[in-house]
């Protein structure tokens, strides 16, 4: 008898004769998750499972956040040929629960003395008779479901914790993020990244006018995404040469715009740079000005990459929710400030006319400026 971590997942079941590459992508994934905690991994069966943890809990609160995992449960494995000892450890799991409970028992071994009704049965008498005073059976609508699984062994768990889902990072290519210190873009790069895409991060950092705290608060938020992610890079990109010339020398009213333009450009080199093959952003329509759908289309204008937005359609409070489920929230909420804020215009032009725009970026050394900003952005990796 052994304790475990039993993991399971769900997408990729229909994933066909694809199916083995999406596996040991999630088992490689699995193991990076696993590793602090010393813990042994392998794939057996239509099932992951985890071993020789230091910390069994924080090993599966790590691997609930893997794209990919379905849900996690704690389990004994036993020897299947003893059916005694399994009716032991099944009481030994349920002799401190309260309430409502079932058996439910599943069997990948179809040649096991016992079919799934009779192992319910048996084994739901069994506790039952010795717990009478604190539990009760109900089939329909259980408190507690006490699950059995046959396969080469026994394993037996009450307990099952849902994960993220999704699939493994790195299944669906490599995207750049957008990445600035509100609410909205971690929340975008997670809703990618659950895709199995991979990402790299680009952040603008305006110096002295963004203060060190605004970077920190940056990089505090690429670490929670790098959880989910099993790592993430962080191009810190140095963009107060490039806002102080749109200031100095462009149309107040579209400097917002021609700013967010120059994001793109840069965003896009260093996706090139880096393999990836779309860029993401945590836009959403009508949300600010620089967010109508005439200001959206100026800014896609300028790249080649298709541009995922997948918080297009979201109101404000369903984007504070999901960040709060994710657990960006509390740390984008913190009072500093990123490059968006730096000289915004009182009145932002929201259907703005192209012929201003270019009339505007013709001042500027285009070429030079993207390639200086990408040349000297500093690159962390967490």
């Amino acid at each position: 008898m052994r304790k475990l971590l039993m993991v399971r997942y769900g997408e990729i079941y229909l994933k066909g004769l694809n199916r083995p590459y999406f596996l040991r992508a999630l088992v490689a994934r699995v193991k990076e998750a696993a590793k602090p905690f010393g813990g042994k991994v392998w794939l057996h069966d239509a099932r992951v499972f985890i071993s020789d943890m230091d910390d069994a809990d924080a090993c599966m609160q790590r691997v609930c956040k893997v794209f990919g995992v379905h849900s996690v449960a704690p389990a004994v494995e036993i020897e299947k040929d003893d059916f005694e000892a399994i009716c032991q450890q099944a009481n030994e799991l349920m002799k401190d629960v309260n309430g409502t409970f079932k058996v439910e028992a599943r069997r990948s071994d179809k040649h096991y003395f016992l079919e799934s009704p009779q192992i319910n049965a048996q084994i739901g008498e069994y506790v039952l008779m010795r717990n009478e005073d604190h539990l009760k059976v109900d089939v329909r609508k259980p408190e507690h479901i006490l699950s059995v699984e046959i396969r080469d062994q026994a394993y037996l768990y009450c307990k099952v914790y849902p994960a993220a889902g999704g699939m493994p990072v790195g299944t669906g290519g490599k995207a750049a993020l957008l990445l600035s210190g509100g609410i909205d873009s971690p929340v975008a790069g997670y809703m990618i990244a659950k895709r199995g895409v991979q990402l790299v991060a680009v952040h603008y950092h305006s110096f002295p006018y963004t203060s060190e705290f605004a970077r920190q608060k940056v990089l505090d938020l690429a670490k929670i995404l790098s959880e989910y992610c099993c790592g993430i890079r962080v191009y810190v990109v140095p963009f107060t040469d490039i806002q102080m010339q749109i200031h100095e020398k462009c149309p107040e009213d579209y400097t917002t715009l021609i700013m967010r333009r120059y994001m793109m450009r840069i965003a896009e080199k260093i996706a090139e740079k880096e393999g990836a093959l779309a860029l993401i952003t945590g836009e959403s329509i009508g949300q600010v000005a620089s967010q109508t759908m005439e200001a959206l289309a100026t800014t896609n204008e300028v790249v080649q990459m298709p541009v995922f937005r997948p918080l297009i359609g979201f109101d404000k409070i369903d984007i504070m929710e999901y960040a709060k489920k994710i657990g960006t929230y509390d740390t984008s909420i913190l009072p500093y400030e990123d490059c968006c804020t730096v000289f915004t215009p009182r009145h932002p032009a929201t259907k703005p006319k192209m012929a201003m725009i270019q009339k505007g970026e013709a001042q500027l050394d285009q070429e030079a400026l993207i390639q200086a900003a990408v040349d000297n952005a500093e690159i962390v990796e967490l």
